[in-house]
């Protein structure tokens, strides 16, 4: 398998792994701090946000296009898995949750930005 189809791939079953959390009624999970539901949505975005900025790594060099394209991605996947968990019973939808998922998008695009800055600017010649 090609490295874009790979990485395509991890990303779509990672979507699907969240969709399927997502039509859970419950996750057994113990909530251990106020507002633990948040940073997972967060984690679980980063992660996401890394894996698009993997695959969009194929289709462009461009930083800032990729870093608004896993921005995109992530916020608009986002606002689709809390318009599903809005048919889950025992699950709602939460503009909250929308947010945390869209800035662990945008903590992806940043933290991968500058690593792939940094890197460049490592490999220049002295």
């Amino acid at each position: 398998m090609k490295p874009a189809y790979r990485d395509l791939f991890a990303l779509l079953v990672y979507c699907g792994f969240i969709f399927y959390l997502s039509s859970r009624s419950t996750l057994p999970i113990p909530m251990l701090f106020p507002h633990q539901d948040k940073a997972m949505h967060t984690g679980a975005y980063f992660v996401m946000g890394i894996l698009t900025w993997r695959w969009l790594c194929h289709l462009t060099t461009s930083g800032l296009l990729k870093s608004c394209g896993t921005l995109l991605f992530c916020s608009v996947y986002g606002i689709s898995d809390e318009w599903h968990q809005s048919f889950v019973p025992g699950r709602d939808a939460d503009a909250f949750d929308w947010a945390a998922d869209t800035f662990g998008g945008l903590l992806a695009a940043y933290v991968c930005f500058y690593l792939e800055r940094w890197s460049r600017f490592k490999r220049r010649p002295i």
